[in-house]
């Protein structure tokens, strides 16, 4: 430790002085300095530069739990202390999440329509169960409002719409688009709050004539759609809230870049990779004659 304090400050103050004033002895001090690294401590540093990497490529936004899903994903072994550790020791941040509470009153749920998700947010298979909801972005010209629609097999976003209203049409147009992203016609489960733009008759009208099964959240239960109100936090956390729009063509563009340009390409990547895994565990072991 004491070695370390004066190889800190050795630009700062002799270092035959700080020897002195730390009671060790210049020779023991070089030769801890000229010392070559140990084993652990290049594969340190050869971590840290891709964790730096990581975190830069991320704009700064993610901590290290998400950094250490990113590295085991790609093949590291590092526990997630060892990360953490060294993202603390380089002053490496994620940003972290606020927690607030809004109480809004929901609308009654249409006769016939349950919630078939039940809080389960895990997809065997794609374009099994969605969920979409709602949002809003602050700019200089008054709110833009961003509807979703993401599949809970990959947690891409399959489909998004933006505008300047809260209407039927901004979240029929998010879920337009991820029907044409869609490769078959199988019933799919979509699941929403009770939002008066979900409880509409021609929102219904529209699902029942695509083969979406309607579901939705229970009164006053916002963890029934934990998975979307998750996605919109990390948005906004991410991206929205450390900018200031002037525009809400200056918000379109942001989002647009983060949904499609960040956040989709790494959930693809992640759903590949875990693929490979599980294709090299199912594969049968060769045994050597």
């Amino acid at each position: 430790m004491r070695y370390r304090m004066i190889e800190r400050c050795r630009t700062a103050f002799p270092i035959r002085m700080m020897c002195r004033c730390l009671d060790v002895s210049p020779s023991g001090y070089y030769d801890w300095r000229d010392r070559p690294l140990s084993a652990r401590d290049r594969d340190n540093q050869r971590l840290l530069r891709r964790i730096e990497a990581l975190h830069l490529d991320s704009d700064g936004v993610l901590g290290a739990g998400r950094i250490w899903e990113d590295l085991r994903f790609a093949g590291e072994t590092a526990s997630f202390n060892r990360v953490a550790r060294l993202m603390h020791k380089q002053g490496i941040k994620g940003i972290p999440q606020k927690k607030r509470w809004q109480k809004k009153a929901s609308e009654k749920r249409p006769v016939g329509i349950a919630n078939h998700l039940a809080r389960d947010f895990r997809a065997e298979l794609p374009n099994t169960k969605w969920v979409t909801d709602i949002t809003f972005i602050e700019t200089g010209e008054g709110w833009l409002y961003l509807s979703g629609v993401k599949d809970l097999h990959s947690d891409v976003i399959v489909g998004w719409s933006m505008g300047h209203q809260q209407t039927r049409g901004l979240v029929l147009q998010a879920v337009l688009m991820a029907l044409w992203q869609r490769q078959d016609r199988s019933p799919v489960i979509l699941h929403s709050d009770r939002g008066c733009q979900f409880t509409s008759g021609e929102y219904q009208r529209f699902l029942k004539g695509h083969h979406l099964v309607q579901s939705m959240s229970a009164v006053g239960s916002c963890a029934d759609n934990a998975s979307m109100e998750g996605f919109f936090g990390m948005l906004k956390r991410e991206r929205v809230y450390r900018r200031i729009y002037q525009t809400r063509a200056e918000a379109r563009a942001d989002v647009f870049d983060y949904i499609e340009r960040f956040y989709n390409p790494r959930c693809r990547r992640r759903l590949e990779v875990a693929k490979q895994q599980e294709l090299l565990l199912t594969q049968p072991s060769v045994e050597k004659g």
